[in-house]
């Protein structure tokens, strides 16, 4: 029961987590000359502090790995993650650098990830999934 409690808990601590993040990234209307480039290092900072996530080096992994790195957190379950590649997309869409790609591909690896673990169909989902694809070959 203790431990129930404990990963309803993180379920929680998480997805409060991810949606700080994605307010911090896109929800204000801050100082025009803070680049997006800075509040991504930023959120990356509250992920590792708060979360002990590394971005940085989660972006690198293959499929196989990143299911790895995510099943190391109790807080993992869907909608986080789901929630999370949702962040990796905006991020993506919105950065200057030359790293979109790089997060696009991450957040579609997690969107197909989702897809397996889910048994729910979800439109959404395919629509974010859809646009990254199209925003990917227009890239290439």
């Amino acid at each position: 029961m203790q431990h129930e409690d404990y990963i309803i808990r993180e379920i929680g601590k998480f997805g409060l987590i991810i949606s700080a993040v994605r307010n911090m990234l896109f929800g204000g209307r801050d100082n025009p000359a803070i680049t997006i480039e800075n509040k991504v290092d930023e959120a990356k900072g509250m992920l590792l502090n708060e979360i002990n996530f590394d971005l940085d080096m989660f972006l690198h992994l293959n499929g196989e790995k990143t299911s790895e790195y995510l099943s190391r957190f109790e807080g993992f379950n869907i909608e986080n993650t789901e929630s999370l590649a949702k962040v990796i997309t905006e991020i993506g869409f919105n950065t200057q650098s030359g790293n979109a790609t790089k997060y696009l591909e991450k957040a579609l690896q997690l969107y197909r990830f989702c897809n397996l673990k889910d048994n729910t169909y979800s439109i959404e989902r395919e629509t974010n999934i859809t646009a990254i694809k199209n925003e990917l070959q227009q890239g290439n």
